[in-house]
């Protein structure tokens, strides 16, 4: 079958993309940037990439017309104030389109709508779904409440209370219930509705074996982890502080955060498990999905992060825009040290950040981290996707890989923390010697007195960091 995958570069997308390509279909991925493809060779070379933005319907005309079934994977949660005009608009482009091609079936993964209070979240996937019914294919949505799995969000929300909190005092959503489901089967149930009729313009929820408050889930990834937790829930915490209470223990941003308490006080559970009988599947339990995630954790086969989604972060646009660090304008800290073996070298750059670190003057990392968080940024507690690789648009704590070639030895970083200007960081190599630079553009005057303020801290840090990355 020939394919077209909207969201490859996303959490779903990323690890839908392999299964299709192993059960033989031909793949076209429209993304944003095809600077974030990092696929990985044996992928690239199977599938066709198109950059296109959904809001830009002119872009979407790259698309062939040659394509039997679609998969609408994006959405724009947290990503602005106005995301549910976006997610409208992007579903009306993106349906015209796929109306001049010959694709038969759209597949849309969506959220469980069966609440009659729906969140905001909620309400605009329920809008999109409308929206792709109108047309002229067959669309099957698929409604799926919180997924599990390394690397999801939920996971790795429910990671961060668990793993930090011995004692919660918890708002009272703790008690809403959901139905969470494992990601595997949630890949299953997108592989095995391609070009099956009995699923042509129909809905269906997909939800797994147990229906579970969010506090037994947040015990029961305790028990699984081998922890005595305490949860106390308190009527009084508004959906405000609930959002700052999930924005300051975990590593979501604000803006996720109140979307994700807006939903979660909005019962998910599936109406039935119509589909799962007629896919005839066996599906994971809520501890099973745990310990699977946690293998793939253990192993590091994390294949995709909601992390690395630029929602989460201040960068928007193309990597490329960012590529070219001004010269102009800017305050520069270069740093230069031979080394006794750039291989070594070029390895420990390869692990800077989450588990790893910074190399230098760990405490100070975290605490502009802290600062960071206290004025609405990111912080350190993204981490990263894996310890060992980096790719173009992946997260490192509060940057964002911009340019990543190991073999070359340069590695270019994007500040998305809370600046009085932009900021990168970057390391390349002359010979044997290893070259980190420090670009600060500022903004106005006080991103001017900020650059000051640091420099001290710079002298210490920045110099650290380098002389303890090029030590063999």
């Amino acid at each position: 079958m020939r394919i077209l995958l909207t969201g490859a570069t996303g959490y779903i997308g990323k690890r839908l993309l392999p299964v299709l390509i192993n059960k033989g279909h031909h793949v076209t991925c429209v993304v944003r940037d095809k600077q974030r493809c990092a696929f990985g060779e044996s992928i690239e070379k199977s599938v066709e990439i198109i950059e296109a933005d959904l809001l830009d319907k002119d872009s979407l005309n790259k698309i062939s017309k040659d394509i039997d079934i679609a998969y609408y994977l994006v959405h724009s949660m947290s990503d602005s104030r106005d995301y549910e005009e976006q997610e409208k608009v992007s579903a009306i482009n993106f349906r015209e389109r796929i109306n001049e091609t010959n694709a038969k079936q759209l597949i849309y993964l969506s959220g469980i709508v069966n609440d009659q209070s729906l969140s905001k979240h909620l309400k605009s996937r329920l809008t999109v779904e409308t929206e792709l019914a109108k047309g002229n294919y067959a669309l099957t949505t698929l409604r799926a409440g919180i997924i599990i799995g390394s690397g999801s969000a939920s996971f790795e929300i429910i990671r961060d209370l668990v793993e930090k909190l011995p004692v919660m005092v918890a708002p009272r959503w703790l008690k809403t219930r959901c139905q969470p489901i494992a990601i595997s089967d949630v890949i299953r149930f997108l592989e095995l509705s391609i070009n099956n009729p009995q699923v042509f313009n129909k809905s269906f929820d997909i939800g797994g074996k147990e229906i579970l408050t969010y506090k037994q889930m947040l015990l029961r990834f305790a028990k699984v982890r081998g922890l005595k937790r305490g949860i106390i829930t308190v009527p009084v915490m508004t959906p405000r502080l609930s959002s700052y209470w999930l924005y300051f223990v975990t590593s979501t941003s604000y803006k996720l955060a109140s979307s994700l308490v807006d939903s979660m006080r909005v019962e998910v559970i599936a109406r039935d498990d119509e589909l799962t009988k007629l896919f005839n599947l066996q599906l994971l339990s809520y501890e099973e999905s745990l310990q699977r995630a946690f293998k793939k954790i253990e192993q590091n086969e994390i294949i995709s992060s909601w992390k690395d989604s630029f929602v989460s972060g201040q960068l928007h646009g193309q990597l490329s825009d960012f590529i070219n660090v001004p010269k102009y304008g800017c305050f520069t800290d270069v740093r230069i040290m031979e080394t006794p073996s750039v291989e070594n070298a070029i390895a420990k750059i390869w692990r800077l950040g989450g588990k790893t670190g910074w190399y230098y003057g760990s405490w100070l990392w975290q605490i502009r981290g802290f600062m960071d968080k206290l004025a609405g940024g990111v912080g350190l507690r993204r981490g990263r996707t894996n310890e060992d690789s980096i790719s173009e648009g992946d997260a490192i704590d509060f940057w964002r890989v911009i340019y990543a070639n190991k073999t070359e030895g340069r590695l270019l970083l994007y500040a998305e923390m809370k600046l009085p200007g932009e900021a990168w960081l970057e390391f390349k190599f002359r010979g044997n010697q290893l070259i980190q630079t420090a670009t600060f553009r500022p903004k106005g005057l006080w991103g001017r007195l900020y650059w000051y303020m640091v420099m001290p801290l710079h002298e210490f840090v920045f110099r650290g960091m380098i002389s303890n990355i090029v030590k063999f």
